[in-house]
């Protein structure tokens, strides 16, 4: 598939699920002001690790582009590759001195919460097209955090939402993103 197909595909999810859900209150803000760069990783464990470094380097050196979310179609379909990926990442950014600088989110088309059964609505706030990892400066979220009225209560009305409308309905608003 062309490059630009998962990245309209991934717009298209940020837009119908993440902004129209306001599952992220700050998210519009960054997808209107054109400041989220999409890019696509593919390949190794080991390839993507790199691209992750190379995107905090461009991170550092444009101001312009507020975060990004890397995308990730091939390879990572399994959820618990996946959170390999990510626990790697984690520690990579933490070793390449970017802890407290940077964080990732990650999303999932099986993200599954710890403890939560898979078939739970609340799984979907973090269920995406394609296997992502969401690199934020953190700077930027703290700001935002301490403008909300009450940034604790975010996940929790997700849930609530999640939950409220149902897996299926949730199901067939991700697969509209296609």
């Amino acid at each position: 598939m062309p490059v630009e197909k998962y990245i309209a595909q991934t717009k298209n999810w940020v837009q119908t699920v993440i902004i129209g859900l306001n599952f992220c209150p700050f998210a519009r803000w960054e997808f209107d002001r054109g400041t989220i760069r999409f890019s696509i990783l593919k390949g190794s464990i080991e390839h993507c690790l790199e691209s992750l470094i190379l995107e905090c380097d461009l991170l550092e050196a444009d101001k312009t582009v507020e975060t990004t979310l890397l995308i990730l179609p091939e390879g990572f379909e399994k959820f618990d590759y996946f959170l390999y990926l990510l626990d790697l990442a984690n520690d990579l950014l933490a070793d390449q001195g970017y802890e407290g600088i940077y964080q990732l989110a990650s999303f999932h088309p099986d993200y599954c919460f710890a403890g939560v059964p898979a078939e739970d609505p609340a799984n979907y706030t973090n269920r995406s097209p394609y296997p992502m990892l969401h690199l934020l400066r953190e700077e930027s979220l703290d700001k935002a955090l301490e403008h909300h009225p009450d940034p604790e209560g975010i996940p929790l009305r997700n849930i609530e939402l999640a939950r409220a409308m149902g897996e299926d309905k949730l199901k067939n608003l991700r697969a509209a993103c296609f």
